[in-house]
């Protein structure tokens, strides 16, 4: 169940946020990816499309972890006293454990203690959450979609800490004025009567489930080939990454796209479609301009000629020989005769 008894507004009906969409969706697919980091001024639909996704899931579990958590409420606790005196490990669940199949939510994840954000992206990365405590441990399975949110006006998230994201991106204030009339009247079609317009998209909402089902079953299916491999590389080297994560994340998220699209196998076009996903919160490099192609020699660029034929493209005649004619009024020096 989610946290909210609040109606959601239907994935399949978000407008003008394709590759918020798709990052949720490849996410939602292979949940080795890491999860993803959206950034961008308030009121994009960071929020709204988060809630969206947890409800195409299996487990359908929306859980929201606050920015003043304890260690305790994030991880869970241990009763150490009946361990001590009955053997028994009693396991009070935590955020991680209640998250598990479904989305775990981080709302302006920049400000959130970095102690706590090391703790949920190792859980994360590993799907497994281990408690330590006075030599008794614990451990359960945490599986779950990661989604955090950040206004980078609002302060930046550590490199170290961003690199643990899967992929991301950020949001721009839309400037198209007739996508932003259809965003505005879906809305408030949605605000009005939420049933209604749910119901509209029911038969979408259930068949974009059922592909993200199909897809995480067809995962296994997929290899990738030394031509997919050596293209990831270069974007990689290209983009000067620190380590392998970048690699490893875009060829996941481009097996869950070929996966999600019903393709035989994963090729470099999927490579690329992702690519951006996988290298925002990443790049070292800006991306290299395009090349514009050389602009032609003017004529005072061109080197002299003394010769026609084939030693002077430029067409010009070779210098010929004038005599020299007498000016009017201009008397000739002594000794000279013209």
């Amino acid at each position: 169940m989610n946290d909210t008894e609040l109606p959601l507004f239907p994935f399949s009906a978000l407008l003008g946020q394709d590759e918020l969409q798709r990052a949720l969706l490849l996410a939602a697919i292979d949940d080795g990816i890491g999860g993803v980091l959206i950034e961008g001024p308030r009121g994009t639909a960071k929020s709204t499309s988060a809630r969206a996704i947890a409800e195409l899931l299996p487990a359908g579990t929306w859980v929201t972890l606050p920015l003043g958590a304890s260690e305790e409420q994030l991880i869970g606790t241990l009763d150490i006293e009946a361990a001590l005196q009955g053997g028994e490990v009693r396991f009070a669940p935590g955020l991680l454990a209640k998250a598990h199949g479904g989305v775990l939510y981080v709302d302006e994840v920049n400000l959130l203690p970095d102690t706590l954000v090391d703790q949920l992206l190792d859980v994360a990365a590993s799907g497994v959450n281990r408690i330590e405590r006075d030599g008794i441990s614990h451990s359960h399975p945490a599986r779950f979609m990661l989604i955090g949110t950040m206004n980078p006006e609002e302060g930046e998230l550590r490199p170290q800490l961003r690199d643990r994201f899967g992929l991301a991106l950020a949001l721009r204030n839309c400037a198209d004025p007739l996508e932003r009339r259809a965003i505005v009247k879906a809305r408030l079609q949605f605000d009005a009567d939420p049933a209604a317009f749910r119901a509209r998209f029911e038969d979408r909402q259930r068949q974009l489930a059922a592909r993200i089902q199909h897809a995480r079953a067809r995962l296994p299916e997929f290899s990738f080939s030394d031509a997919v491999h050596d293209r990831v590389g270069a974007l990689c080297i290209a983009a000067g990454v620190d380590g392998l994560r970048a690699d490893l994340v875009m060829l996941r998220a481009a097996r869950a796209l070929a996966a999600l699209q019903g393709s035989a196998a994963v090729t470099e076009q999927h490579v690329e479609a992702v690519a951006e996903l996988a290298l925002h919160h990443r790049r070292n490099q800006p991306p290299a301009p395009e090349q514009a192609p050389p602009a032609p020699p003017s004529a005072a660029d061109a080197p002299a000629q003394t010769g026609g034929g084939d030693d002077n493209p430029w067409g010009e005649m070779p210098p010929q020989p004038v005599a020299a004619l007498p000016v009017k009024g201009v008397k000739p020096l002594p000794g000279k005769k013209r």
